[in-house]
């Protein structure tokens, strides 16, 4: 459910050392969001010039977004992270010699909620908006475009993420994930598959993708739209298993609660021969386990992520931010990838700043010249080293900016989500509307 409102945004004191460790990497990030907006928070966000004019005495200011009390879209463990990450930097040194002040902003998932939360990033002259998730990208990119703010590590959820020159994704949204899951699908055997993804005009662009990635195979594709909200998909999971012949698969692209009520029946049609898959996202650790693990409906299914699975030792220095740093009323789930995607965004926002001349002011416009720069940035693992170069970019008139083409294959094993093939598998021929490689 959706609700109106106007932001709430807190500001945490964040802060960074240099030096790249991977037993504790220091992350930066926002915190969750306060109820009200106090006259001596907005008396030290209203600070004066231009965002690019900013003194090298004063603090650096980033914005981290997320929705929060809306119902399933909630990702509040992304702000939660943020101040977790921001006492961690704040207290070992900060970052380009200033003190990093981390703003975050319910935007209610809503147009409104997020316009309000891009005019205070802009107000409080911030360097960059990092690590955040609004599925309206439509009203905030070009306020971000025009204030000369840079978007670092969004979720991927619209198009203007992947078009603007100043958003810099480290993921390559649901394109990425449909692709990579026809492509895992194609090695698991499939036959036919069944993509159950939202009647909406985004839902709409996934299939193309997914077909691209079965066509080589010459695996048939069915589309079955489902209504984003209902409580009862017992229609939707009888199309999609349809006669439960062997070598069926059934792709689950819908959001975290309407998943949760398609599978439900799923258990209760108990097919024998049809195996689930589904893009992270769509699942993760905790529906597995609330599910039943390997006796419950996603006893064995395929996930295509962004990210390797949350066992992988990557995110041993998430996991230590959190227990040492993430006291707070908000729980934050490591293997809930607003969370992770947020973590990466900022160490990218902090390898990019230990980048900026000294001699230089950390600005957006100079942060902005590091990231155009084409020089590779390490995540430890989390990606493939990420670049925003020209020669970097997808060849798609309409998602330039979607450099990360790479997804991981996942499978739950005795219960866990666990890595199902090793490594990255990069899918950019199928973004790109080109034929695999040979």
């Amino acid at each position: 459910m959706r609700r109106n409102g106007s932001p709430d945004v807190h500001q945490p004191a964040v802060r960074r050392t240099t030096g790249l460790r991977r037993g504790r990497r220091r992350r930066a990030a926002a915190l969750a969001a306060a109820a009200f907006v106090t006259p001596a928070l907005l008396a030290t966000s209203a600070c004066g010039g231009p965002a690019d004019a900013a003194s090298a005495s004063s603090d650096l200011t980033v914005m981290t977004w997320a929705p929060s009390g809306t119902g399933s879209a909630d990702r509040p463990g992304m702000t939660a992270l943020a101040e977790a990450v921001g006492r961690e930097i704040n207290g070992t040194g900060g970052l380009h010699g200033r003190k990093l002040r981390v703003l975050t902003c319910n935007e209610h998932n809503t147009a409104e909620g997020v316009t309000a939360c891009a005019r205070q990033a802009i107000d409080a002259h911030a360097v960059a908006v990092v690590g955040s998730y609004s599925q309206y990208g439509g009203s905030f990119v070009a306020m971000l475009e025009q204030a000369g703010i840079p978007y670092l590590g969004g979720y991927g959820l619209s198009t203007p993420e992947f078009s603007s020159p100043l958003s810099y994704p480290v993921a390559g949204g649901t394109p990425a994930l449909i692709a990579g899951s026809g492509r895992q699908l194609v090695e698991a055997g499939c036959k036919s598959v069944s993509l159950v993804r939202p009647d909406t005009r985004a839902g709409d662009t996934l299939v193309g993708y997914l077909d691209g990635a079965l066509q080589p195979a010459g695996i048939r594709l069915t589309d079955i739209k489902a209504p984003e909200q209902s409580n009862d998909y017992t229609a939707i999971a009888q199309r999609a298993i349809g006669d439960d012949r062997k070598g069926h698969c059934v792709t689950l692209a819908l959001g975290p609660e309407p998943t949760a009520n398609l599978l439900d029946p799923l258990r209760r049609l108990g097919a024998k021969n049809t195996s689930l898959a589904s893009v992270i996202g769509s699942f993760q650790q905790s529906v597995v386990d609330a599910t039943g693990g390997d006796n419950g409906p996603l006893g064995h299914a395929y996930a295509t992520g962004w990210f390797p699975a949350e066992a992988s030792p990557v995110w041993d220095a998430l996991r230590d931010t959190v227990r040492t740093h993430g006291a707070g009323e908000t729980a934050i789930d490591v293997a809930d990838p607003g969370v992770q995607t947020t973590w990466v965004a900022y160490e990218v926002f902090r390898a990019a700043a230990d980048r900026v001349d000294k001699a230089k002011p950390l600005t957006s416009k100079t942060l902005r010249a590091v990231l155009d720069g084409g020089d590779p940035i390490d995540t430890h693992g989390a990606t493939p080293p990420l670049s925003w170069g020209m020669t970097n970019m997808l060849a798609s008139a309409d998602s330039p900016r979607l450099v990360n083409t790479s997804v991981t294959f996942q499978q739950v094993q005795a219960g866990r989500l666990v890595e199902q093939h090793q490594g990255f598998v990069d899918v950019r021929w199928v973004l790109a509307g080109g034929s695999p490689p040979a």
